[in-house]
């Protein structure tokens, strides 16, 4: 088969990748590194956020049951000979995983030898769905297993107690796992539905890393890719999410030893899932650092005087259809932290930060993106998730270094409006007697 295969490079960085496009409709990238392993990503555009879709404009659109693209990533695993997809990596000493969330599915593997063998796995299990009644049962049942230790975690159920408190209707809301309701109603062929639609080549990308010859990638890829008739575009259907957020305060009860907290903020601004929005990700990685990272006045004040420990985190997340910010932890007083994070943003609006600690910050951001070309996971990872966005990794570091201080002034000033903040609160069963 004629595979195209284009060179992208950057001299700057003294990195390059080959970027094939295989006449399935699958891109591939192929990042060579004199590095001890191999990576392999082969991720799907197909999330827990999308549970409505169809492919014809003039076809009803088919909703599935919430849940459904985690239990299709465990299924595919399962091999219609019985053999386990596991044992057939851990043959050749490759290590295989996989994971969904909220918007995308992936699958990896690692090894340090028999690259192509374990290349061949990839895309043969990949590419071949088996689903039949009872194993959608027996799944069933493991899933609801897994539903249930979820359900009892507490930092897991926070961080969904926080986007139920957040949204109204996003999509984001869901558990990627859904719920014992949910998955109870999954189907072979709610599953084959959702395989055909999302798994076909031209809604995927393979993302390779370490020393790798493209032309055997096209060899194999000839052979376990054979041409897919073309798809057409995806219509997905998202129900409208007002500004608002849903509620401003909620509180559950876990049998924990200290209270925990989230406090979200809905980014009405985001752009996600574009170019913009991935700047947008990466200049309020910057202002939270400078406002709430360990050497911030906010942090070192709170744990000082021990309301916050070192379980504290605060960062931005942008996926598809939305993107917030998210401050968590673990506090004796929740409001007391909701205050002093309220005080921090008010200081900062009317007081921005000094231009010398955004530069230092900025240069950390960069420092960092820069020592992730030492690893073939973040490479990967790195090179799926910005191009799902639309966003080059090799073109990433002139963006982060095109971030202005007026900018990250004025994300401070467009984000945090104080009614689209929320907490959502855990406390000790004790606490609700």
């Amino acid at each position: 088969m004629n595979n195209p295969i284009t060179i992208k490079e950057n001299h700057a960085l003294r990195e390059r990748y080959y970027k094939i496009i295989h006449p399935s409709g699958l891109e591939i990238f192929v990042f060579p590194k004199e590095l001890s392993n191999y990576y392999a990503l082969f991720g799907t555009r197909y999330g827990a956020i999308d549970n409505c879709f169809r492919t014809n404009g003039n076809e009803p659109f088919t909703r599935v049951p919430d849940g459904i693209a985690h239990f299709l990533e465990h299924k595919l695993f399962e091999n219609e000979d019985g053999t386990e997809t596991d044992a057939r990596f851990s043959s050749i000493g490759a290590s295989a995983n996989a994971f969904t969330s909220t918007d995308m599915t992936a699958y990896e593997f690692t090894c340090t030898e028999n690259f192509y063998e374990a290349l061949e796995i990839l895309l043969d299990f990949v590419t071949h769905p088996y689903f039949t009644k009872e194993t959608v049962q027996k799944e069933q049942g493991i899933i609801g297993q897994e539903i249930a230790m979820c359900d009892d975690m507490p930092t897991r159920r926070l961080y969904y107690e926080i986007l139920q408190a957040l949204y109204h209707h996003d999509n984001t809301r869901i558990n990627v796992c859904g719920t014992q309701g949910s998955i109870a109603q999954i189907t072979p062929e709610h599953l084959y539905a959702c395989y055909r639609t999302f798994y076909h080549p031209t809604n995927m990308t393979l993302v390779l890393c370490g020393k790798i010859d493209p032309q055997k990638v096209c060899a194999i890829a000839d052979t376990y890719l054979p041409n897919a008739p073309a798809l057409q575009e995806i219509d997905r259907y998202f129900e409208a999410e007002p500004d608002s957020v849903l509620k401003k305060r909620h509180t559950i009860h876990m049998d924990i030893a200290r209270p925990m907290f989230a406090i979200g903020i809905k980014d009405i601004h985001s752009h996600a899932g574009t170019a913009e929005g991935v700047k947008r990700d990466y200049t309020l990685r910057i202002v939270s650092d400078l406002l709430f990272g360990t050497s911030s006045f906010f942090y070192e004040k709170a744990y000082d005087d021990g309301l916050l420990n070192a379980r504290f985190s605060a960062g931005y997340e942008a996926y598809r259809t939305c993107a917030f910010f998210l401050l968590s932890g673990e506090t004796d007083d929740p409001e007391e932290i909701y205050n002093r994070v309220l005080s921090t943003i008010r200081q900062a609006k009317q007081t921005p930060p000094a231009i010398e600690d955004f530069l230092r910050i900025k240069k950390a951001l960069y420092a960092e993106f820069i020592r992730d070309f030492d690893s073939t996971e973040e490479i990967a990872n790195n090179l799926l998730s910005l191009h799902f966005s639309g966003v080059d990794l090799l073109d990433t570091g002139d963006l982060i270094n095109s971030i202005t201080y007026q900018e990250t002034v004025d994300a401070i000033n467009d984000l945090f409006c104080e009614d689209l903040f929320s907490m959502a609160t855990i406390l000790p069963e004790s606490a609700s007697a």
